[in-house]
């Protein structure tokens, strides 16, 4: 049977549909995991999202990719990823990357294997060791899959540790402009998003006013939900949800948030809390719209916010020109894969970050 980590993955289930003299019906069906409960599955399919009873289940597997991206496409989404999340301790190894960030996030402390190394595979790993080593910090390497798989199987050799999958996921972004999905009934449409960069970052509707709405007017009914803002540069108060999913916020962490050129920090403000982030940048010569810190407080989830976020740093990427969106989460994250899912996002590949003994 299934498991939580095959969510994102795409599946095959077998499903009983009926009883005719005496024997079982079957159905087939194909499609992308997105929710897995003690109760049902669901699956998006080329017809739409199916949902199966468990009980209806009479065999589920996983299976391989519609059709696996080239080597040559994971590369440039992986140093597209690298250029929205940039390390600011930097060497290279031939083509692979080395990165530190004072420990901050494994993205940015960790080897990025992609190209040639211009050594034998061990003598280049002993090198990631020594860099390292060099910089106080436990050897982290991130294995694309397949592309870096021959990486893997030496890793294995010298008994490293391996995090959980991460799923590198993908959407044209016509596709999730379209989606709009989420959003709590009665509150569809566009969401009013403000784009003045020159605004003070800080600058926030005070408490208990109405936010303006895009054109101007003051917004009227209690059901119209707040603005998106994006802005250049995050707020104190941003910073600090993000600290507190992150854990801490050194110094090189500001550097991996705030040093891209093309970028915009996400906001909601609902009667002067700040209740939701997102961060948005534009990379990889152009195309990528990188989605990353998407966050809602607790007690306003469930909203839509998520999805109005997301989809305002749609909206800014598009008129940048992007094309398509990438974002990077753990498999076993299944609320954000769902989300996700919802919204047109497809696993594009996964990598796996690996951990020295």
């Amino acid at each position: 049977m299934l498991r939580q980590q095959d969510v994102g993955h795409r599946i095959v289930v077998r499903r009983i549909v009926g009883i005719r003299e005496g024997r079982p019906l079957f159905s087939d069906a194909l499609g992308e995991l997105v929710e897995l409960t003690e109760t049902h599955l669901t699956l998006s399919t080329a017809q739409g999202r199916l949902q199966v009873a468990v009980g209806e289940v009479h065999r589920a597997k996983r299976v391989p990719p519609a059709r696996r991206p080239t080597a040559a496409a994971v590369v440039a989404l992986e140093l597209a990823a690298d250029e929205a999340w940039p390390a600011p301790t930097r060497s290279r190894l031939g083509g692979w990357l080395l990165r530190s960030a004072e420990g901050w996030t494994g993205r940015a402390n960790s080897a990025l294997p992609v190209g040639d190394p211009d050594r034998p595979l061990p003598a280049a790993l002993d090198a990631v060791e020594r860099w390292y080593a060099d910089h106080g910090q436990p050897a982290l390497v991130n294995t694309p899959l397949p592309l870096a798989t021959p990486v893997g199987i030496e890793l294995d050799a010298r008994g490293w540790g391996t995090r959980p999958p991460t799923l590198v996921q993908t959407v044209p972004l016509a596709t999730l402009r379209a989606a709009r999905a989420g959003t709590p009934p009665g509150r569809t449409g566009t969401p009013r998003v403000l784009t003045d960069p020159s605004r003070d970052h800080d600058d926030r509707p005070p408490a208990g006013a109405e936010p303006p709405a895009a054109g101007g007017e003051p917004t009227r009914g209690a059901a119209e939900p707040p603005p998106v803002e994006l802005v250049a540069a995050p707020s104190d108060n941003w910073l600090a949800i993000a600290a507190g999913r992150k854990g801490s916020l050194p110094d090189a962490a500001r550097h991996v948030l705030t040093a891209v050129d093309r970028i915009r920090f996400a906001q909601v403000y609902a009667d002067g809390e700040l209740i939701a982030i997102g961060r948005g940048t534009v990379t990889g010569q152009g195309r990528w719209l990188g989605v990353t810190l998407v966050e809602v407080l607790p007690h306003a989830r469930r909203q839509g916010l998520a999805t109005r976020v997301v989809c305002a740093l749609a909206d800014w990427g598009a008129a940048l020109g992007a094309t398509d969106a990438f974002l990077q989460v753990e498999q076993r994250n299944t609320p954000a894969v769902v989300l996700y899912r919802a919204l047109g996002f497809t696993t594009h590949h996964t990598y796996l970050t690996r951990v020295a003994p």
